[in-house]
């Protein structure tokens, strides 16, 4: 179920059909990709593609539609260029302010607690089976690469569109697995939804699902995007699913050096 008329995000990453829910044990799998990812650094640059590491999802027979186009209502036309390696906004946009909950139980003000660091933003769940899974495996892999001292300066911050299943516990061990020092957050839907506005990609929608002898199941519509906030409190860039580690790797410096 795709949103609007944005294409969906399933065309590069499709294939393996990551799992990330709780309870699957691809955890690993994912961790020993991130892992292999880092051992091969040259080729990693070279190739610059993480693979999918898990089968089809037996919880929901498929992968969710995911969005991936340049945002709507955000007020900022996107062009590409400028030597990054996404969609750039086309007039200067703030870092979003948004509060949700960290997985700590703690008030997480996003513009604060993120202010003067460069930034890399995903909205996502954890049951996702193909493209939230792949894109934290990446970041975690591109954040190796490029070393601890660039490393040290970015925050990975990851908010659920799955408040009901993705508690704290379930975010907190299910990012662990691809990087300790990422940031999880949730809070009630009304929140999150807040926060998509503010972050000006499309609103994520619970896509029903039947699931053979063990009930109903959901998948989750959600936007694909990476958003890049620089040090200077800029959004700079945008990344889409089909954005490559060896990118990542590309820009991460810049990033931490816009000011």
């Amino acid at each position: 179920m795709a949103l609007d008329d944005v294409p969906a995000d399933g065309d590069a990453r499709r294939g393996g059909g990551v799992l990330g829910g709780p309870g699957m044990r691809v955890w690993p799998a994912c961790r020993g990709l991130v892992a292999l990812v880092v051992a091969l650094g040259v080729a990693v640059l070279g190739v610059g593609v993480l693979a999918a590491c898990g089968g089809a999802d037996p919880a929901g027979g498929g992968p969710p539609a995911v969005v991936g186009g340049p945002p709507r209502g955000s007020g900022a036309a996107n062009t590409a260029g400028g030597g990054w390696h996404g969609t750039v906004p086309g007039v200067a946009v703030p870092r979003p302010s948004f509060v949700l909950t960290d997985t700590g139980g703690h008030r997480y003000d996003f513009a604060r607690a993120t202010a003067g660091r460069a930034t890399l933003l995903f909205f996502g769940y954890t049951h996702c089976p193909d493209v939230c899974p792949t894109t934290m495996a990446d970041l975690a892999a591109a954040r190796q690469v490029a070393g601890p001292a660039i490393a040290a300066k970015v925050t990975v911050v990851f908010v659920t569109t799955d408040p009901a299943r993705d508690t704290p516990a379930v975010l907190r061990r299910w990012l662990a697995q691809f990087d300790a020092g990422f940031v999880g957050l949730t809070g009630t839907p009304a929140q999150i939804d807040a926060a998509q506005r503010a972050v000006g990609v499309p609103i994520a929608l619970a896509d029903p699902a039947v699931r053979a002898g063990d009930g109903p199941a959901y998948l989750v519509s959600h936007a694909s995007q990476v958003l890049g906030i620089g040090p200077d409190d800029r959004v700079r860039v945008r990344y889409f699913a089909d954005t490559k580690v060896a990118e990542y790797v590309a820009d991460l410096p810049r990033l931490v050096a816009a000011l």
